[in-house]
């Protein structure tokens, strides 16, 4: 029998807490999985569905050693989004990817969170100089990816669907 044995860490920045997926997550990422927006992360989804997104979260933590981060308001302790990185079976290299819940974009949650995560991952995950996958009619992360420093690499596919991929700068010194 195989064991695993991870952490994953909590990352504060001054309005969020990017933390651990939760099974008390599910009523949040329930409502978002059956909103408009989540067909471009694969959704429409329902509950069941929204519980394997967590289970799979972890698991990808214990396989990996990365994986995504649910986004926490500091304010009320709200579930907001996701951000992370991911990297599925048959992919080049890992993704810098994020989410934001209805109600929230537009207000720098996702800038913060890509931010902080970004940063972790060049410090602490051996992952610098990251991409993302960004759907060409998804105009917020294209936006996001820019303001972030990231430019357009190659067009390519996700799942079957042509994405932009977006290539992130390098930080410095990781060691």
């Amino acid at each position: 029998m195989t064991s695993f044995n991870f952490e994953i860490p909590t990352i504060e920045t001054e309005s969020l807490i990017l933390r651990a997926p939760l099974e008390s997550d599910l009523d949040a990422l329930e409502v978002f999985n059956q909103s408009e927006r989540s067909h471009l992360i694969g959704g429409p989804l329902d509950r069941a569905n929204c519980w394997r997104v967590i289970s799979n979260g972890i698991g990808h933590w214990a396989l990996r050693g990365f994986g995504m981060w649910h986004i926490h308001h500091k304010a009320d302790d709200r579930m907001i989004g996701a951000c992370g990185f991911i990297i599925r079976e048959g992919w080049d290299e890992p993704e810098l990817g994020w989410n934001v819940h209805d109600g929230y974009e537009g207000k720098g949650y996702a800038f913060e969170a890509a931010m902080a995560a970004r940063t972790h991952g060049a410090t602490h995950l051996d992952l610098n100089g990251i991409l993302s996958y960004i759907d060409p009619t998804n105009h917020r992360s294209f936006a996001l990816s820019t303001r972030m420093g990231a430019y357009f690499e190659r067009q390519g596919s996700l799942r079957g669907e042509v994405a932009d991929i977006y290539r992130h700068p390098t930080t410095g010194d990781t060691t």
